[in-house]
């Protein structure tokens, strides 16, 4: 059921051993684990490859940023980012670099990320409802929904799955793919390798005050709220899905459960765990070996959603 690597590379394991020092110390790794660097980055303007081009507008309640690139991108499709961060952490640099990457993995897609309301300020629903404006907003301009594909990392994984069940349960069309690495899809920390891992991972391991037990954008509501935690809704009808995991997350449950429970379903997903890797490791972008791997797998995955061909999943 698992595609996994036997080891970590070297390059990926020195990586991983200076994540876990800069979480261990104090003052940096009470910031790091608790999302306040995320809630207060600040960051030199992004610099838009010369090959693309990138506007800003604004939908209802956010902003948002559509790439495409000016010459020889594929036309008719298009893909919705939907960043990570834990709910706490607004748009970042980084994520407009995924976006070049996932152009790039889609041999010139247009991308539209949003940078969507996060908690406290903003708790639930505020960006599941800015996600859904996001996807209207394609839809309004032409885009069928077999031409979207969502994407989406950690809290932008679970987002993305969550809304496929806000769309399903309004009657909507669904898009024609999901990508997620590294899904956070179980709010209530309940899978088995919160426990398993807890000593492993090293961004949200050894602590019970990390950015996963926060609880700004739950509130109080029910955490088990599939538009929250999609592991506990019901996917019947949803598009193929590209799962990518760490074997050493406390996350990792996240993904299998779901990978599990959607197949159970009838839906066609390809969950890929690297060995040794830590929470959203694609972030190297193409630096690390099994970072490399992935955003190829990312390719193949766009590839097969976007001419009908048939997707590889494990059995």
């Amino acid at each position: 059921m698992k595609n996994t690597k036997n080891r970590s590379s070297i390059r990926g394991y020195m990586v991983k051993e200076l994540i876990a020092h800069m979480t261990s110390t104090h003052l940096l790794g009470e910031k790091i684990r608790s999302g306040e660097l995320r809630k207060n980055l600040v960051e030199p303007k992004w610099k838009c490859p010369s090959e693309y081009e990138m506007r800003e507008f604004d939908l209802p309640c956010c902003r948002a940023e559509f790439l495409r690139r000016k010459k020889g991108g594929i036309q008719g499709h298009v893909i919705l980012q939907l960043h990570g961060g834990g709910y706490v952490g607004a748009m970042r640099n980084a994520y407009r670099s995924f976006a070049v990457l996932y152009s790039e993995a889609g041999r010139g897609m247009d991308v539209l990320t949003i940078d969507y309301r996060v908690a406290p300020e903003h708790p639930y629903p505020a960006a599941l409802l800015d996600a859904l404006d996001a996807y209207g907003w394609l839809l309004d301009r032409g885009w069928e929904p077999g031409q979207i594909i969502l994407a989406g990392d950690s809290a932008g994984g679970g987002l993305a799955m969550g809304l496929c069940m806000l769309l399903k349960d309004r009657r909507l069309p669904l898009p024609s793919g999901l990508i997620a690495m590294s899904p956070w899809t179980d709010l209530t920390a309940s899978g088995p390798s919160y426990q398993e891992n807890y000593e492993k991972d090293p961004l949200f391991g050894n602590t019970r005050d990390s950015l996963i037990y926060n609880k700004d954008y739950v509130t109080d509501n029910d955490p088990r709220n599939p538009y929250i935690s999609p592991l506990f809704g019901a996917f019947e009808g949803f598009p193929p899905m590209l799962i990518q995991v760490g074997s050493i997350e406390m996350l990792l449950s996240d993904s299998v459960l779901v990978a599990e429970k959607a197949r159970e379903a009838g839906v066609k997903v390809k969950l890929s765990i690297y060995e040794g890797m830590f929470h959203i490791f694609q972030m190297a972008m193409k630096l690390l070996p099994e970072s490399r791997k992935a955003w190829k797998e990312i390719g193949v995955f766009l590839r097969a959603v976007t001419e009908d061909d048939t997707l590889q999943c494990e059995q």
